[in-house]
């Protein structure tokens, strides 16, 4: 029976391999990434996106099915009825079409997953952090509280605090290792209809969920979460559907700002930091629930780490205290400010990599392994990340970095390094001999290698 099973994933693999709408489509592993390029019709890409990286998208569903299952105690099950109530009637029919054609491909390489799967991989940011919460408020208040992430360090600069006086956009991604270790695919999309793009993101997934993408008609994004945040309409339109939008149909930072907040569920509460590579402005485009806030300048710099700065949002949408020292968000906030000012007029994408790797702590005045630094290292910290509920010593932090300039982006150029852009490796062994409270995610959280910085060309 299994080589029979065996034969039947063989004969499919093949007829895979032989399908007319793979023909454009490339996979390229360097470095620790893995670069796919995608173009067509939304169901080619989604065909393509899924049979180039089967295997990728089969381990990360695993593994979420796992990591969730045991954190929030609620199984795959739950995700894709979530997905199937929720986010798929609410999905342009392109992206559902894409989607399917993932499933599609997926399948084609012998892996047994479906479209509710992908949808529910999509969408798992918005169940477990902001759906979720929902629902445990509704049984116990404030047994929602503190689950919205605080992924990421970033920053936009422009005007007299660049180098050459263009865009400089930089971001690290932070979240759970055992997640984003698998947060390693460049996607170069060019669709049948709207502009070519290219984002880093997870395999599987139709937006770049962390964020960081560039399109060809200059408009580039990267966000960085409001952390301690509080709510979610289901009846809207999902954060990942509205992201990918604005980078495949966005122009101009007035076009991010509108499809953004058109249909607004609340989901992944970020804020976006944006550019316009025609005009070389830039926006902080803070999107709650209730409230949204935009900030725009020619001349200026924006940095994000997980903090909200308008006082009506995070008055009505968070529990973040501003004036605690000690939190994560408020310790980098400060460092950002230390970094960028010294340095104005002289910011480029070679600075911008070692902003994102930085290890000082403002609080301390000193190189640091924490929950404080830009460059993420909870798994270090003895007091853990309260404000998002990273227990001491949780295996967490940052993951992999990008940066790119306005010369860089014209051509959907950037440049990435997988692991902690600090250069350090996270070994699981040691650190669950170290941390046997957190051995129990040794079945999905393997070593997490840092590769060197590798530069992310879109194929034009």
């Amino acid at each position: 029976m299994k080589q029979f099973a065996l034969l039947i994933v063989l004969i499919s693999t093949v007829a895979a391999a032989d399908d007319p709408r793979l023909k454009n489509a490339t996979r390229q592993d360097k470095n620790g990434w893995i670069s796919v390029h995608l173009e067509g019709q939304p169901s080619d890409i989604g065909y393509q996106h899924g049979c180039l990286l089967a295997a990728e998208i089969d381990d990360l569903i695993r593994t979420q099915d796992f990591y969730y299952t045991t954190t929030l105690k609620r199984d795959w099950k739950f995700y894709r009825g979530a997905a199937e109530r929720i986010f798929w009637p609410k999905l342009d029919k392109e992206y559902q079409d894409e989607i399917k054609g993932i499933a599609e491909g997926v399948r084609a390489k012998g892996y047994k997953l479906d479209y509710l799967d992908i949808a529910a991989s999509n969408a798992f940011i918005e169940i477990s952090s902001y759906y979720v919460p929902l629902l445990m408020e509704k049984e116990k208040k404030g047994s929602g509280e503190n689950k919205a992430p605080g992924y990421c360090s970033a920053f936009i600069a422009t005007g007299s605090y660049t180098a050459d006086g263009k865009i400089v956009m930089a971001h690290n991604n932070w979240s759970e290792y055992i997640i984003g270790e698998r947060w390693r695919v460049i996607a170069d999309v060019k669709p049948s209809q709207g502009y070519h793009f290219v984002m880093d993101c997870l395999p599987g997934f139709i937006h770049s969920g962390d964020d960081f993408a560039i399109n060809e008609a200059g408009l580039l994004y990267t966000e960085t979460t409001i952390t301690q945040f509080m709510g979610f309409d289901s009846t809207k339109t999902p954060e990942f559907v509205r992201a990918r939008k604005a980078i495949q149909y966005g122009k101009s930072i007035d076009d991010f700002v509108r499809i953004m907040t058109t249909g607004n569920n609340g989901g992944y509460a970020n804020d976006w930091l944006v550019g316009d590579n025609s005009t070389n402005e830039i926006a902080r485009v803070e999107l709650g629930l209730k409230n949204h806030r935009v900030w725009r300048t020619k001349d200026g710099v924006y940095v994000g780490a997980n903090f909200a700065s308008d006082e009506k949002l995070l008055a009505e949408e968070t529990k973040f205290d501003t004036k605690d020292a000690t939190s994560s968000p408020n310790a980098r906030k400060i460092r950002w400010q230390q970094l960028v000012e010294p340095n104005k007029g002289r910011i480029t994408f070679e600075m911008a990599k070692l902003f994102e790797g930085d290890h000082t702590d403002a609080n301390l005045g000193a190189s640091a392994n924490n929950r404080c630094v830009l460059c993420g290292h909870n798994d270090e910290d003895s007091l853990g990340t309260k404000e998002w509920s990273w227990a001491p010593f949780f295996p967490g932090g940052a993951v992999q970095g990008k940066v790119t300039s306005g010369e860089l982006a014209k051509d959907l150029t950037f440049w990435a390094r997988m692991g902690h852009p600090c250069g350090a490796d996270f070994l699981a062994e040691p650190f669950f001999k170290a941390h046997p409270e957190h051995a129990w995610q040794g079945k999905f959280l393997k070593d997490m290698k840092s590769y060197p910085w590798t530069m992310v060309e879109a194929k034009r």
